[in-house]
C-alpha cells in the first residue's frame, strides 16, 4: 500500500472552543483540526480576531507585514497574529481595523455580510501570499464560504472544501449588498449568488467549491431533498455532498478525567453519579435526592431545537414522573421567555440555567439521568454523545444526526443507545422520557449504561472520511 504524503490545510472558522462558541462549531473546529494533525498532517486554523482573544492567554505574535489585498474598488490590510495550540495546530487571527470587535458572532445584517466577506478575502489574500500554496483549504458554514469563491478567483490551485453544518443558516441579504462582499458581477463568478432576488452566499460558495460535505449521512440525504434543502437542494445535489458524522473531543468530554465535575468515573464503575447528581442538585437548588432522577436538555433555545415542545411536555412529565429538570441555554426572546415561565411556575422542580458555563455543562451531563434532544431538525448533534459519554440516556426525535447516532432501546435493554421517538410533539416526547425512566429500575440498566459510555464518538473516523474527501479529484 502506497503511503500518501501529509497534506498542509487551511481552516476557516468563526468559533473555537474554548475562546469563542456560539454552538457546535466551535467544539469542531477545535476537535477535527488536532485529529488531523494527529495523522500526521500540517493545520492552520485561521478566524477573526474578535475580542475574545485579548487577553485570553495565549502567546500571539504579530506579523511585522500586513496582508495586502483588493476588497471591491478598495485596498484594505490585515494584520495577522501567529500562535501554535496545545494541540500543534497552528492558529491565525485576523485583525482588519475595528471589523471584528463586535459584541455577538453572527447576525442577520449586511453589517455582518461585510464582515465576514472581509475576513475570507483577507484569509486567501494570506494563502496566496505563501511561496507554497496549500494543498486544501477548508470553509464553515456561510460565513467563509466566500473564500471558496475568492481561492479560486485569485488563482489558487488548492482544494476547496466546504462543509454545511446547518443549511437553515445561508447568509441571505438584500442585492444592494453585494458591493459590501467585495465582488462585482463583472469580475466574478456570480451565477450561484442570486436567490429570489437576494444574494445568497451560502449558495455561492457550495457553488465554487470542490467538494461538499455535512455532518452526518442522515443529514447530507436530507439536504438535497426539497424538504430538508431549504432552497438548496438542487445545488447541492449537484456536488453529492458526504455526509461525515462529528465526533467528541475524549480530552474535554470524558468523565473519567473531567475536572469541572465533583466525582469522576467510568464505564466500570458508575457509581459516582449519584454523587453527581445531589452536587448538582445543591448547586441549583434543588431537593436533594439520589433517589430522584434529573432530565436535562442542554442547547439553543430556538424553534430548531424544540424547547417550546419540552415545555409543553413538562406538565404531564411533572405529574407521571418525580423527575427534576434542568434546562441550560440561550436562545430567542420568545423561547427564553417560555422557559422562564416554565421554571417558575413548577420552581420546586424545574431549574432555568440561562447562560450556564461551559464547567456547569459538564456538571449538568454527569449529574443527568436522562437527557431530551427534541430537535425538529438536527445535522448531527453533539449534546447526545456528550450524554452517551456522561452515563446519561439521551431521549431523541429521529431525525438527521440523531437517527445516526442513537439506537432505540428494546424493551429489555439488550440492544440500542438511548431513545427514539416520533412523531415530534409533546405526547410522543413525554412518553419517551417515560419509558427513559422507567429503565432506570430495569436489572440490565447498568449494563446498557455501561454500553452507551463505551461507544466510540472519537473523532479520528471523521478526519479519515475528509482525508478521503481532501484528496479524491
Amino acid at each position: 500500500m502506497v503511503e500518501l504524503p501529509p497534506m498542509d490545510i487551511l481552516f476557516l472558522t468563526t468559533e473555537l472552543f474554548p475562546w469563542v462558541k456560539v454552538g457546535g462549531l466551535a467544539d469542531v473546529a477545535s476537535a477535527l483540526p488536532k485529529a488531523l494533525r494527529g495523522l500526521g498532517h500540517r493545520i492552520t486554523v485561521v478566524m477573526p480576531k474578535f475580542p475574545a482573544f485579548d487577553d485570553c492567554g495565549l502567546f500571539l505574535a504579530r506579523r511585522l507585514t500586513p496582508v495586502s489585498f483588493g476588497f471591491g474598488e478598495e485596498k484594505r490590510e490585515a494584520v495577522l497574529y501567529d500562535t501554535r495550540l496545545s494541540s500543534q495546530v497552528d492558529l491565525v487571527l485576523v485583525e482588519c481595523g475595528e471589523t471584528f470587535r463586535t459584541e455577538s458572532v453572527y447576525d442577520d445584517t449586511p453589517d455582518a455580510a461585510h464582515r465576514f466577506a472581509l475576513f475570507c478575502r483577507a484569509a486567501v489574500a494570506m494563502a496566496a501570499a505563501r511561496p507554497e500554496p496549500f494543498d486544501v483549504i477548508h470553509a464553515n458554514d456561510w460565513p467563509t464560504a466566500l473564500a471558496c469563491t475568492f481561492a479560486k478567483d485569485v488563482g489558487l490551485t488548492s482544494r476547496v472544501v466546504l462543509t454545511v453544518h446547518n443549511v437553515a443558516h445561508q447568509g441571505i441579504f438584500p442585492r444592494d449588498t453585494l458591493p459590501r462582499l467585495g465582488l462585482a458581477w463583472d469580475r466574478f463568478n456570480l451565477e450561484g449568488i442570486e436567490f429570489y432576488g437576494k444574494v445568497n452566499i451560502l449558495k455561492q460558495g457550495i457553488i465554487s467549491s470542490d467538494a461538499v460535505a455535512t455532518v452526518s449521512p442522515s443529514y447530507a440525504k436530507q439536504i438535497v431533498t426539497e424538504a430538508g434543502g431549504h432552497g438548496l437542494h438542487g445545488v447541492l445535489a449537484e456536488k453529492k455532498p458526504a455526509g461525515i458524522l462529528n465526533g467528541i473531543d475524549y480530552a474535554i468530554w470524558n468523565p473519567a478525567t473531567d475536572a469541572n465535575i465533583p466525582a469522576r468515573f467510568d464505564p466500570e464503575n458508575t457509581s459516582h453519579k449519584l454523587r453527581c447528581r445531589t452536587t448538582l442538585q445543591r448547586e441549583l437548588g434543588l431537593a436533594m435526592d439520589t433517589e430522584v432522577p434529573i432530565v436535562a436538555f442542554v442547547g439553543r433555545l430556538t424553534p430548531q431545537k424544540g424547547a417550546d415542545v419540552l415545555v409543553e411536555a413538562l406538565p404531564e412529565i411533572l405529574r407521571s414522573t418525580e423527575a427534576q429538570v434542568v434546562i441550560a441555554g440561550e436562545g430567542d426572546e420568545k423561547e427564553v421567555a417560555m422557559v422562564q415561565a416554565a421554571a417558575t411556575r413548577f420552581a420546586d422542580r424545574v431549574v432555568f440555567a440561562r447562560n450556564a458555563s461551559e464547567a456547569l455543562v459538564h456538571r449538568i451531563f454527569a449529574g443527568a439521568a436522562v437527557v431530551a434532544v427534541p430537535s425538529r431538525f438536527e445535522p448531527c448533534g453533539l449534546v447526545q454523545m456528550y450524554a452517551q459519554r456522561y452515563g446519561a440516556v439521551p431521549v431523541a426525535h429521529a431525525t438527521g444526526g440523531l437517527a445516526d447516532t442513537v439506537v432505540d432501546a428494546d424493551r429489555d435493554l439488550e440492544t440500542g443507545t438511548g431513545i427514539l421517538f416520533e412523531p415530534l410533539d409533546a405526547e410522543h416526547l413525554t412518553g419517551a422520557v417515560q419509558r427513559a425512566l422507567a429503565a432506570l429500575a430495569h436489572p440490565r440498566f447498568g449494563a446498557f449504561v455501561r454500553r452507551i459510555m463505551r461507544l466510540d464518538r472519537g473523532w479520528d473516523r471523521a478526519a479519515r472520511q475528509y482525508e478521503k474527501v481532501y484528496r479524491t479529484p
